[in-house]
């Protein structure tokens, strides 16, 4: 009797670390998840995706996070409307921590107004903040050719969006780089595969500022 509880409380020790080691190696790495929503610009236009600054963004957060993930659902072309339609399941499939809005251009350049333009920048802002996830907007600029009065009420846009939905405003990813024609595809509105490591350095810091502030749970 006195030896087959002796056996039995040998057997029921040495299941205890091997429970927990199994255990353990079950548990994910805690690590960020980037959704980036853009045109274009995002989408690598001219070159492969593996050479735009989305990719390079993730092989840099990688370097901090080893296990994060940045979702390129960038389309050449794609509205602030076309965005908020694909939105949803976007967000259901990811569940981003971070959702980056990079639309606007082609509604600008397409002379659409600019009040459905901000309508549309806050409803998607909305939605990522539903579901717990913080929010950057990129805004974008347009030639001067289209008015003041139209140019001014483009650029606002994203600032009313932003701060309607306590969002962060980034900065312009093309700043220095649009004015640059070696830095520009000869369309004169894409950046070349040169500009995209300057684009991520703009956006990076910015990025991993709002990431630090996050529970990868």
């Amino acid at each position: 009797m006195l030896h087959a509880l002796r056996v039995w409380l040998l057997l029921g020790l040495a299941c205890v670390p091997l429970s927990w080691s199994v255990s353990a190696a079950a548990t994910p790495e805690i690590a960020p998840r980037v959704l980036v929503l853009g045109d274009s610009i995002s989408a690598a236009y001219g070159m492969s995706l593996e050479q735009g600054w989305v990719a390079l963004l993730e092989r840099q957060l990688r370097e901090q996070w080893s296990n994060s993930r940045v979702i390129n659902a960038s389309i050449s072309g794609d509205t602030s409307a076309g965005g908020l339609r694909r939105l949803p399941e976007l967000l259901a499939e990811h569940a981003p921590h971070l959702l980056v809005i990079e639309l606007g251009g082609n509604d600008g350049l397409r002379g659409y107004p600019t009040n459905k333009l901000e309508s549309n920048l806050t409803q998607m802002a909305e939605l990522a903040n539903a579901i717990g996830a913080q929010v950057l907007i990129l805004p974008m600029e347009i030639p001067p050719n289209y008015g003041p009065r139209y140019t001014r009420s483009f650029r606002e846009s994203f600032q009313r969006a932003a701060a309607a939905t306590d969002s962060t405003l980034g900065p312009f990813l093309l700043e220095d780089i649009a004015t640059d024609p070696g830095l520009m595809q000869q369309d004169g509105i894409h950046p070349t595969v040169q500009a995209q490591p300057l684009i991520n350095a703009i956006l990076l810091p910015v990025i991993e500022s709002l990431l630090a502030q996050g529970d990868f749970s």
